[in-house]
C-alpha cells in the first residue's frame, strides 16, 4: 500500500543552532529536541537524565489527602478493603501493584477484577455486591470509576466508601466518592495530566509512604509494573511518565518481580527490553487473561511471591495467549477472505465485517489488523447476549466518534475516542447501519486520509549516522506517543552488493551514498522490491536507526519502513 512520507518542518532555526551549540549535538540531533518542544539547556538535561527527584509531590492531585486519611482511618479500626480494577494490562498491573503494597503492611485486604463478558468495563453493581458479601467498607477502584456515579450511590447505600484512582476524562459531574483521583479532572492542578492507571496507583502509594514514613524503595520496586502498563495503554511517554518508564525499564531488566520474570522468559527474550518489546511481548499475555478466561489470573501472575507460583500463572496465561493468537489469527483471515470475496466492499472507504460466531475478546485485534491492510475506519461485529457488539479503529486525522454519532440513532451504546471506540447495536439494524457508516465516513473523509503516513524527522545523509550521532540518539529513548522512535528519510541511496529475500517476503540488503559507510539494512514485507533495488538504480528510503546485536557483536542497522524507487 502507498505511504506519504511527511517531513517534519522546524521555524525555530536559531533556536535549533543555539541547542546545537550549548549541547554540542549535532543539528539534526538539536532539531529533533526542538521537535519535541525542548527548547533550553535545563530542558534537555531534564529530557537526558531523567531523576526520580523531580517525581511531582502526590499531594499536588486533588483527593490525596482525602484518600489517604481515609486509607489510614480503614487500616486503624481493621476495616477490610478491595482493590478493584479493570480487566486490561492497565487495570490489572495497577491492581497488583497497589494490592502488594498494602498486603505487604496490612492483612485485611483483597482484589476484584470484573467478568469482561457477564460485567463489561468498569464499576458493576456484581462487584459491589461481592464486596458488600465479604464484609468489605472500602473499595480503592483503579483505571475506572471516573464516571460510576450511580455504582457509587449504590455502594453508599451499602455502607461501602469508595476511593476513585482514574485516568481516563471525566464527564460533567464528578462520583460522590470519599476520593477521585484524576489529574484530567477540571479543579485538579496536578502538573502532569497524563499518568496510566497504575501510575496513579504509583501515586497513591508514593504518598502514603511519605505519609507514613515508609522508605521509597518499598515503593520504587513496583516501577516494573507501572511502564508495563505506561507501555500497554500507549499513554504519552513525556514528562513524569518518562521518568517512570525509563526507571520502570531499568527495574524491569534488571530485577523484575516473578510475574514479570515469568513472561519475560516464555517470551524467548533475554535482555534489553523496550517499550517496543512490552507491547508485542509482555502486554498481550497479560490481556489474553481477561479476553480469553478471567483477568484475575493476571493478576495472580503479577502478585505471586515465589518463583513457582508465577511459573504456574505464568504457564496457563501463555496457553490462554496462543488460544488468543489462534482465534485472533483465523478470524483475521475469515475478514479479508469476506471483503476480498465482495467487489462492494473492497471499493468502500469504510470496513464493516460481521460474524455471529466470532470471538468477542479479538475483534479489537482484529479491527487493528484490517485497518492496517486497507488503511481506513474499521468496525468488526460478533454477536453477544442478544445484541451485536463491535469495535472500531480509525484512521490517522480521522474522527470515528463523531462518525458513530451520525449513527447513533441505530445504537444502542457506543463509546471511546477519535480512534477508537466500541458499539452495541440490534440485530434488525445492522444493514441500515452499515450503509449509513459508509454514507457518513464517503461524506466526511479526505482522500489524503486514506493513504497512510510515515512521520519522519528529516531527510539526512548516511554520512551523518556516525557513532557519536547513534549514541545520543539512543538517549532519546524510552521511545512511544509523543516521542515517537526517529524515523529519517535519505535519498539517492544504493544497493551495496545484491538483496535477498528472507523469512516471509522480508528484504535483507546492504546500502550506500556517496561518501558514507555500509549499512546492513532489513525491510519488513518489502520482498516484492527485490528486483528493483538488485539493478544497481538509485532509491530513496526511510527507516529508523537500531543496533543489531549477533554472537555478541554490536552494529547499526536500518528498519526500513518505506522504499520509494525512480
Amino acid at each position: 500500500m502507498e505511504k506519504r512520507w511527511v517531513e517534519h518542518s522546524i521555524q525555530d532555526i536559531e533556536t535549533v543552532k543555539l541547542l546545537s551549540e550549548e549541547l554540542n549535538i549535532d543539528e539534526i540531533l538539536a532539531q529533533m529536541l526542538v521537535a519535541r518542544g525542548i527548547k533550553t539547556f535545563e530542558q534537555a538535561k531534564l529530557f537526558f537524565r531523567p531523576s526520580l527527584d523531580d517525581l511531582h509531590d502526590p499531594f499536588l492531585m486533588n483527593g490525596m489527602e482525602e484518600a489517604i486519611s481515609r486509607i489510614q482511618r480503614a487500616i486503624k479500626n481493621q476495616e477490610h478493603i478491595l482493590i478493584y480494577g479493570d480487566y486490561d494490562v492497565d487495570g490489572t498491573t495497577s491492581v497488583a501493584l497497589t494490592y502488594s503494597f498494602f498486603k505487604d503492611l496490612y492483612p485485611h485486604l483483597t482484589y476484584y477484577i470484573p467478568d469482561r463478558y457477564v460485567e463489561g468495563y468498569g464499576i458493576s453493581t456484581q462487584g459491589i455486591d461481592y464486596a458488600a458479601h465479604h464484609g468489605i467498607s472500602l473499595i480503592i477502584a483503579l483505571d475506572c470509576g471516573i464516571k460510576s456515579i450511580d455504582k457509587v450511590e449504590y455502594a453508599k447505600e451499602k455502607v461501602i466508601d469508595f476511593i476513585i484512582c482514574d485516568h481516563h476524562l471525566p464527564g460533567d459531574e464528578i462520583p460522590d466518592a470519599v476520593a477521585v483521583l484524576d489529574p484530567k479532572r477540571k479543579d485538579c492542578d496536578y502538573p502532569y495530566k497524563e499518568l496510566s492507571g497504575c501510575g496513579l496507583g504509583f501515586k497513591l502509594i508514593q504518598a502514603f509512604a511519605s505519609r507514613n514514613n515508609i522508605p521509597k524503595e518499598k515503593v520504587l520496586k513496583y516501577l516494573d509494573l507501572v511502564v508495563v502498563s505506561i507501555a500497554s495503554d500507549i499513554v504519552p511517554i513525556t514528562g513524569e511518565n518518562r521518568i517512570l518508564a525509563h526507571y520502570g525499564l531499568k527495574k524491569l531488566n534488571s530485577d523484575p518481580c516473578n510475574g514479570l520474570k515469568a513472561l519475560i522468559e516464555l517470551s524467548g527474550k533475554a535482555d534489553d527490553f523496550t517499550i517496543t518489546d512490552i507491547v508485542f511481548s509482555i502486554g498481550p499475555r497479560i490481556n489474553a487473561a481477561g479476553r480469553i478466561d478471567d483477568a484475575k489470573q493476571a493478576v495472580k501472575l503479577l502478585i505471586a511471591s515465589s518463583t513457582q507460583l508465577a511459573e504456574d500463572a505464568g504457564f496457563i496465561i501463555n496457553l490462554k495467549n496462543s488460544e488468543r493468537k489462534e482465534f485472533d489469527n483465523n478470524i483475521t483471515e475469515q475478514a479479508l477472505n469476506m471483503i476480498l470475496n465482495s467487489p462492494e466492499m473492497e471499493n468502500r472507504k469504510s470496513t464493516v465485517v460481521y460474524h455471529e460466531t466470532w470471538h468477542k475478546g479479538v475483534i479489537g485485534i482484529v479491527a487493528s489488523r484490517l485497518t492496517e491492510k486497507y488503511y481506513r475506519p474499521t468496525i468488526v461485529l460478533t454477536q453477544s447476549n442478544g445484541h451485536i457488539a463491535g469495535s472500531a479503529r480509525s484512521v490517522l486525522g480521522y474522527d470515528l466518534y463523531e462518525a458513530l454519532c451520525e449513527c447513533s440513532d441505530l445504537l444502542e451504546q457506543f463509546g471511546g475516542h477519535k480512534y477508537a471506540a466500541g458499539l452495541t447495536m440490534k440485530p434488525e439494524n445492522l444493514p441500515a447501519f452499515i450503509h449509513k457508516f459508509e454514507e457518513v465516513v464517503s461524506a466526511t473523509i479526505t482522500d489524503d486520509m486514506l493513504i497512510q503516513v510515515i512521520e519522519a524527522e528529516k531527510c539526512i545523509d548516511l554520512k551523518d549516522i556516525n557513532p557519536k550521532f547513534f549514541r545520543i540518539l539512543k538517549q532519546f529513548a524510552p521511545f512511544g506517543p509523543q516521542n515517537m522512535a526517529p524515523v529519517f528519510i535519505s535519498r539517492n541511496v544504493y544497493s551495496y552488493g545484491y538483496g535477498s529475500i528472507v523469512g516471509n517476503n522480508h528484504l535483507k540488503m546492504s546500502v550506500r551514498q556517496k561518501d558514507s559507510q555500509v549499512f546492513d539494512c532489513i525491510a519488513f514485507g518489502y520482498g516484492d522490491f527485490l528486483e528493483q533495488i538488485n539493478r544497481g538504480i538509485p532509491f530513496d528510503i526511510c527507516y529508523t536507526i537500531e543496533e543489531n546485536v549477533w554472537k555478541d557483536k554490536r552494529s547499526i542497522q536500518l528498519n526500513i519502513k518505506g522504499i520509494k524507487t525512480y
